[in-house]
């Protein structure tokens, strides 16, 4: 079940928190890497585990990229879900930093 279907409702929150870890609020200047493409986003929140992005648009976002944050490695991600401008994230690989690296900017 898409986790938007219960945003805005009175769903119980037992069905809207399905995450590994727990999230920590961020505005992150960030970018999508898209072939020869970067598509600019914010990073809204980061936990150990993965992210939520916000982006001028979902279209044409591939299911699978690289998370550009300035001063860091890129991260390659893994789309797993998305709404009308903001997709969740999962990170791939071992290579990722941990979310505290992330809140100290």
């Amino acid at each position: 079940m898409p986790f938007d279907k219960f945003r805005g409702s009175a769903a119980s929150p037992l069905l809207l928190e399905r995450r590994i870890a727990p999230r920590r609020n961020t505005y992150i200047q960030a970018s999508i890497a898209m072939g020869f493409t970067n598509l600019p986003c914010i990073v809204r929140n980061v936990s150990d585990t993965g992210a939520k992005l916000e982006v001028s648009r979902v279209a044409g976002i591939p299911d699978r990229f690289d998370l550009i944050v300035p001063g860091h490695r890129p991260q390659p991600c893994r789309v797993v879900w998305r709404s009308l401008k903001e997709i969740g994230v999962e990170y791939q690989a071992a290579r990722h930093e941990p979310a505290d690296n992330l809140n100290a900017r």
